[in-house]
């Protein structure tokens, strides 16, 4: 919900075909006054007519399907409740009415929740290549460390990743010197913003309080501690003017009806703030000289920052859907997993900007 992906479904298309998205680009150099005057007698109708700037990418579908095996992620698995207890949850509905606790005893939520987290992680993985791009810069996309560190600017004593930071120097990111030499790069290499005229940011909780260590930004980031009293009046909540988008606001939101559902972010600096924990988990060797005198491996938070228009999928058949194994040991149980026939691509690589933060 974050990343608001390119979305083309063909239910025609099946696991091993393809599916064809679209990568949009701006024309760039828009050139001088002068070179855009036109003289009476000139003929403006020519051959040299120009297009979209649009490339065909070509997204082949696989069928993808969870839960998988506990001790083996590459193994399928399946998801099987006992009919008894499906019973005992049905009377349990009929008692109290609480929908939440029908769905939660019979797992329901578990393989729904089994499901987000591979696809947001999919996502994720798919943000991340950008980072083969080399350094982000205001011509490209790729990764920023802290103090805007290259990869290998010190082969001698800077470890396997070749980064040195001396005495005094922070491998945090920090939000008045890198955020601010980040955002400004995305905004000089045009990218685009989302409807709500913001960047994103999908970032790990260690990054994020490395961020609330700075006052600005946590004069920001403590806001959504504060819940709606009730999801169906806003009005009846604390802060309610954050609540219901007055103006740019900040877009603080509680979680309705205590469902799992997204919230909708914070603001600050232009970028809208999504935490996540389920970004995956990365070190690097490097020399940081006020805790080692020598190079060490220091985990690395990721803060990945992204436009519309980055990620793109390709779906098939019906999307993800739950089918039942008709297996059920005469009806005693209910066997099932989720499928999906899909295919993900980044589509803009200059769209995104994949940041670290050093854990130390």
């Amino acid at each position: 919900m974050a990343v608001e992906p390119v979305v083309v479904h063909d239910f025609s298309k099946q696991p091993g075909q393809t599916v064809q998205l679209d990568r949009y680009r701006f024309w760039g150099k828009p050139g001088t006054k002068e070179s855009r005057e036109r003289t009476a007698d000139q003929t403006l109708g020519s051959a040299s007519a120009r297009n979209i700037v649009k490339d065909k990418v070509l997204v082949t579908l696989r069928e993808y399907t969870g839960p998988a095996d506990s001790r083996d992620t590459t193994q399928p698995s399946t998801f099987k409740v006992a009919r008894e207890t499906l019973i005992t949850a049905q009377r349990l509905l009929l008692d109290t009415g609480n929908l939440n606790v029908f769905h939660q005893s019979i797992g329901s939520l578990t393989l729904l929740d089994d499901y987000r987290r591979w696809r947001d992680r999919v996502f994720a993985n798919e943000l991340l290549k950008a980072e083969a791009c080399g350094q982000s810069s205001s011509d490209q996309g790729g990764y920023y460390l802290p103090g805007g560190k290259a990869k290998e600017s010190d082969t001698v004593d800077g470890g396997t990743l070749g980064v040195t930071y001396a005495a005094g120097e922070s491998g945090k990111f920090d939000v008045k010197t890198d955020l601010l030499e980040l955002v400004k790069d995305m905004r000089k290499r045009n990218v685009p913003t989302f409807a709500d005229g913001y960047y994103r940011c999908i970032c790990d909780p260690t990054a994020m309080m490395h961020l609330r260590q700075n006052s600005d930004f946590r004069e920001i980031a403590r806001y959504p501690g504060q819940g709606m009293a009730d999801p169906m009046n806003p009005l009846a909540g604390p802060s309610a003017n954050f609540f219901q988008g007055m103006g740019p606001a900040y877009g603080q939101a509680g979680f309705v009806a205590g469902q799992p559902v997204m919230p909708t972010g914070f603001l600050f600096e232009g970028v809208r703030w999504f935490e996540s924990t389920n970004l995956p988990e990365t070190s690097y060797n490097l020399k940081i000289a006020d805790e080692s005198a020598t190079a060490a491996d220091y985990d690395a938070a990721q803060l990945i920052f992204f436009g519309p228009q980055a990620v793109g999928v390709g779906i098939g058949g019906n999307n993800a859907q739950i089918l039942l194994n008709n297996n059920d040991d005469f009806s005693r149980f209910i066997i099932m997993i989720w499928s999906l026939f899909a295919g993900f691509e980044t589509l803009n690589k200059d769209f995104i900007s994949v940041g670290y933060s050093f854990v130390y």
